[in-house]
């Protein structure tokens, strides 16, 4: 199902497969009747049970696509005419410097009945105060395309938002909003109020405000208020899951509940009611997590295993794991590409096949001795699952990770329900001083503890860049280790070199790929560009910032793996892979030779049709740093001309190789 999804986001064919999904359907059918009696029969039922779920996996992902549903508001929009749009806040996003975002469901455009997600950008300048969830909003405005990236290798804002189901967008203006006004409460919407009116309870406590918003974090799943180099800090410290309510979370809880409960066993049906109670209980933490959707992934995997336990027979740690996820992503496939959802289901799927073996290495005799080896080997078998995917997706590796984990998780249950005790108490305002002075002691504790971790820089390895492929080769190489160290059989000693020496010819492979290169990146307000050679660049820049770390660049030259050469001005004219190139800045001087590369910068005052009937230029850039109003106009005088003509703003970062 899981490789039907993936096709699916790679190809669009999901009439033509739900066409031939009942044929498939009674194909497995009919096979299955035909063999079922069959001491041995051939693999046909196996291969037809694939096809059939990898169907499903495709067709219910398409389906929930735009150009699927019917009565979505992208039938009835365009890109020129502005509409009337009613839409209701779904979540409150993280707000940047000048804007409020939102996460929008629109009903109404005009007069049309529709459905679908947008995301709602509104200047802080636009409201008096921030909307909640469930307020409804009357617009008249446009509904855009989200934009692309604007240059490779960086994060793609587009398709995270596509995998979240949103894929337009709104921008307001205070004239553009007609009327606000609250809407219908839905659960959702009760779950956020109650966080909120939870937080602001919290402000009037004694607990002071680093670490408030650490506890708002870690119980109540809110994370906008914590400071950056807090945040910062623990990713360094490899604890960053400790800031994120997921699966390490409920799991705890789900843990701490099972042993509270445990009592209630010894009752007739006491088995059903102990899992009904834990189901109950972790469905109101994440009621009072607001219902996030990593929260509600993790509660669901562990209400599985709650529901297992209400049986009178063995169950399979594995089935229960893999039937949480075939359920969510029939739910929802798009949580496939979440990075939060991946990195769960790895580490808990790693920590059920490997910490049991990791735990027989050793035998603890003492209750201290077995509670740290416990918390060794869980933190091994799940960082060996995670490993990988962390250092594709975010380029680091905390190499104090294991102390971190190993000195925090004895403590995590204690901070965590001592939190929960702490948070209900504020809300019935009845939290004594002296307690909640005594957790913001821990949490003081804790931050200094991280911070202290943090600054040992020469443990923290960053700007690691790995391919896709490289990473599957990591896994291959786990996981064929693991086997061969669980079976001891010789055939998986071949099947771990085999790992090896394919993961060796993929990164030769990369390595062989990287080909000299010249970028001009789309940076607004600035001309910035960069050679690369083999593992070297060469930035070019128009001012004297320090900009190495800064995007988009710092996240080329990972991708690149590429050290810096040197810093240097940008010139008046170069010469690459025999083309040469002009860069034409406000001083508006270019050399009459015909058949060059025009690049604009700074917005040159130039008559640029006279420009092109001088030295005929092959082509025309123009990089961040120009007006739009000059765009606009260049744009259309090399239409007329015939030129093509490349603007940053529009296409993204020009790329030579």
């Amino acid at each position: 199902m899981s490789l039907g999804i993936l096709l699916a986001a790679r190809f669009s064919i999901a009439i033509f497969v739900l066409h031939y999904l009942p044929l498939i359907i009674g194909a497995l059918l009919l096979v299955w009747l035909l063999l079922r009696k069959k001491l041995n029969p051939l693999p046909f039922f196996e291969i037809l049970s694939m096809v059939f779920f990898i169907a499903i996996g495709y067709v219910n992902f398409q389906l929930q696509q735009p150009h699927f549903q019917r009565n979505h508001y992208s039938i009835y929009i365009s890109d020129y005419n502005l509409n009337v749009i009613q839409l209701k806040i779904k979540e409150v996003l993280k707000p940047s410097s000048f804007q409020e975002k939102y996460i929008a469901e629109i009903f109404q455009i005009d007069s049309i009945k529709t459905k679908g997600k947008v995301i709602l950008q509104l200047q802080k300048d636009t409201i008096k105060k921030p909307y909640e969830v469930d307020d409804i909003i009357l617009i008249n405005s446009k509904i855009i395309t989200l934009p692309e990236a604007k240059n490779p290798h960086q994060f793609n804002y587009k398709e995270y938002l596509q995998h979240l189901g949103v894929h337009y967008q709104i921008g307001a203006t205070k004239d553009s909003i007609i009327a606000s006004s609250a809407g219908k409460t839905t659960i959702k919407g009760l779950a956020e109020k109650t966080r909120n009116y939870l937080i602001t309870k919290l402000s009037l406590t004694p607990i002071q405000k680093e670490e408030k918003s650490i506890i708002e974090a870690l119980v109540l799943g809110q994370r906008q208020h914590i400071d950056p180099e807090i945040y910062k800090a623990y990713a360094a410290a490899g604890a960053i899951h400790i800031l994120a309510v997921s699966g390490l979370h409920v799991g705890i809880i789900y843990f701490l509940l099972s042993g509270l409960l445990f009592p209630l066993t010894s009752l007739r049906s006491g088995k059903q009611m102990r899992s009904i109670l834990i189901i109950i209980l972790l469905w109101g933490f994440a009621f009072l997590a607001g219902l996030s959707p990593s929260v509600v992934r993790a509660v669901t995997m562990f209400s599985f295993f709650a529901l297992a336990g209400m049986l009178n027979r063995p169950t399979n740690s594995f089935n229960i794991l893999f039937l949480s996820y075939f359920v969510l992503l029939i739910y929802n496939p798009n949580w496939i590409f979440h990075v939060g959802f991946q990195l769960s289901y790895l580490a808990v799927f790693f920590i059920l096949w490997v910490q049991p073996k990791l735990y027989k290495l050793y035998r603890p005799k003492w209750k201290i001795d077995k509670l740290f080896w416990d918390i060794a080997t869980v933190t091994i078998a799940a960082q060996l699952g995670v490993a990988p995917l962390s250092v594709y997706y975010f380029h680091q590796f905390p190499g104090l990770f294991f102390v971190t984990n190993l000195v925090i998780l004895p403590f995590l249950a204690l901070l965590l329900g001592y939190g929960i005790v702490v948070v209900l108490l504020a809300a019935f305002s009845w939290l004594p001083e002296t307690m909640a002075l005594g957790y913001n002691f821990l949490l003081k504790t804790l931050n200094q503890f991280v911070q202290w971790i943090a600054e040992k820089d020469s443990f923290l390895f960053q700007n690691i860049s790995i391919s896709f492929f490289e990473m599957m080769g990591f896994y291959f190489l786990s996981i064929t280790l693991v086997i061969w160290w669980k079976q001891r059989n010789r055939k998986w000693i071949f099947a771990f070199l085999g790992s090896v020496i394919f993961l060796f010819t993929i990164s030769l492979y990369e390595k062989k790929q990287v080909k000299e290169e010249l970028i001009i990146f789309h940076k607004p307000r600035k001309t910035w560009m960069a050679v690369t050679s083999n593992d070297s660049m060469q930035l070019f820049q128009k001012d004297t910032l320090f900009i190495e770390d800064e995007y988009p660049i710092k996240t080329y030259a990972i991708a690149k793996n590429a050290k810096y050469k040197a810093i240097k001005n940008v010139p008046n004219l170069f010469t690459f892979k025999k083309e040469t190139y002009v860069v034409l800045d406000s001083l508006g001087v270019y050399p009459s030779k015909r058949g060059i590369i025009i690049i604009l910068s700074e917005s040159p005052k130039i008559h640029l049709e006279r420009l092109i009937d001088s030295i005929q230029p092959k082509l025309i850039i123009a990089d961040g740093s120009n007006f739009k109003s000059y765009l606009y106009r260049w744009k259309k005088t090399c239409e007329k001309k015939k030129i093509p003509f490349h603007a940053t703003s529009e296409k993204g970062a020009y790329v030579i190789n």
